[in-house]
């Protein structure tokens, strides 16, 4: 079992940089792979980013590439979603979600979520 705490969501103009944080409760912080989802208003939560459990794989969504990046912290037990150039459509909900010993990647089944935080990217 892990509890993921997400935190950094905010609002900001287009073109602006936001690092959000997620923290896990759990003395195996390494044994998961980690990914943040975005949910926007009205639409499906989908993956943006993911990173494997050894931290050697990334996914990055085409829609973020070259924008957002995944870090994970091991001695933090924190993951990060750095976003740069922000969009208005990046405006979401941003969830974290975790799985043992797994790739990070879409096919992933991410059984442990946070709460969310929310971003708002104005135009």
């Amino acid at each position: 079992q892990v509890q993921l705490a997400e935190s950094g969501g905010g609002v900001v103009q287009a073109g602006g940089s936001l690092r959000l944080s997620c923290v896990a409760s759990t003395d195996t912080f390494s044994a998961y792979a980690f990914g943040w989802f975005q949910e926007p208003p009205g639409k499906e939560r989908d993956l943006v980013v993911g990173v494997s459990w050894k931290g050697d794989k990334t996914y990055t969504a085409d829609s973020v590439k070259g924008r957002f990046t995944i870090i994970r912290d091991n001695a933090k037990n924190t993951v990060y979603l750095q976003m740069n150039n922000l969009k208005p459509e990046d405006t979401a909900v941003y969830y974290c979600a975790a799985s043992l010993y797994a790739t990070g990647s879409r096919s992933t089944r991410y059984d442990f979520w946070g709460q969310g935080t929310q971003v708002f990217v104005s135009s």
